[in-house]
């Protein structure tokens, strides 16, 4: 069995909330294994299902570009929120937009793209730059999406200059409908997106892994509960339906009218308009989502400065 440090019951305390002893013997029982410990204090109904936390470390912007009927959304990273407002990093950063436009959001292609500013390739053009201003820098991540006939619409909250911001979203509607209409509907629903961060389009695109994962939990959850196997299986399946409602977009209430779904919403604006309306598409980008930063215990480095 692997050794259960202090370390990892604080943080196993951390990402869950539960106490210190509960944490200990979680991971105990999971043999040192972080994913078994916290799925273990969730059957015992101890850790909400909330994800690992961590403290998010990448400063930075996300910037959008919107071309027609397709749209790109990138991430590019920096040490320190005061390089974020420097005009050559955002300069770079609103290019890097366009330039995964034109490249379908492939990182390598945009990399090797010939800067005509420069005259050099981008990811040289990045090089220069982080020699210029003495930080690192990253172009993390980028995406496009696209649609044959209707909109698609951006939306960047936090907002350090046009287009580029600290959340950037994208959503494709696929309709006839007047563009303008759908263009405002789509924006909309972007914000929607910000605010709820869903993690599917529809509950068809929901993993069916992740599905049966979270029936295991709720399952454990209900058993616990001495109640019949048929109250059972009603109470898991009323646990999916909620978790569907958390997770995908169209299932989601919609933040500025709770009362109806998003599909709701979407429905409406079809029939009030005249033309099918389908959301074919969405990304969201986070700034540092999924990026932990060390943490750093600036007593001890202070001390260490100071003994040198």
């Amino acid at each position: 069995m692997s050794e259960i440090t202090a370390s990892m019951v604080k943080e196993l305390r951390e990402s869950t909330g539960a106490g210190m002893l509960d944490c200990k013997k979680a991971l105990v029982e999971a043999e040192g294994d972080m994913e078994k410990a916290v799925d273990w204090l969730r059957k015992k109904g101890l850790a909400s299902a909330a994800k690992k936390a961590g403290r998010i470390a990448a400063e930075g912007l996300v910037a959008v570009a919107v071309e027609g009927n397709k749209g790109a959304v990138v991430e590019v990273n920096s040490e320190t929120d005061f390089v974020a407002k420097n005009e050559i990093f955002q300069e770079y950063v609103e290019d890097a937009a366009k330039v995964a436009l034109m490249n379908n959001g492939d990182l390598c292609s945009m990399k090797d793209f010939h800067c005509p500013k420069v005259n050099k390739s981008f990811a040289e053009r990045l090089t220069d730059m982080i020699a210029k201003i003495g930080e690192n820098m990253n172009l993390r991540r980028a995406r496009t999406i696209e649609v044959g006939e209707g909109v698609v619409a951006s939306y960047v909250h936090n907002v350090a200059r046009d287009n580029m911001g600290k959340i950037g979203v994208l959503v494709a509607l696929e309709s006839t409908a007047d563009k303008a209409k759908l263009a405002e509907l789509g924006k909309h629903i972007a914000m929607h997106v910000a605010a709820s961060q869903p993690l599917f389009l529809s509950i068809a695109d929901v993993d069916p892994a992740a599905v049966e994962h979270e029936k295991s939990i709720y399952t454990e959850q209900a058993k616990a509960s001495g109640k019949p196997e048929n109250i059972i299986e009603k109470m898991v399946e009323g646990r999916i339906r909620k978790y569907y409602d958390e997770v995908v977009l169209e299932e989601q209430a919609y933040i500025m009218d709770p009362d109806k779904k998003v599909k709701q919403v979407v429905a409406e604006a079809a029939k009030e308009l005249g033309a099918d309306i389908k959301i074919k598409d969405f990304v969201c980008f986070k700034l540092g989502d999924g990026i932990e930063k060390k943490e750093e215990d600036f007593a001890a480095e202070v001390a260490a400065q100071l003994n040198k």
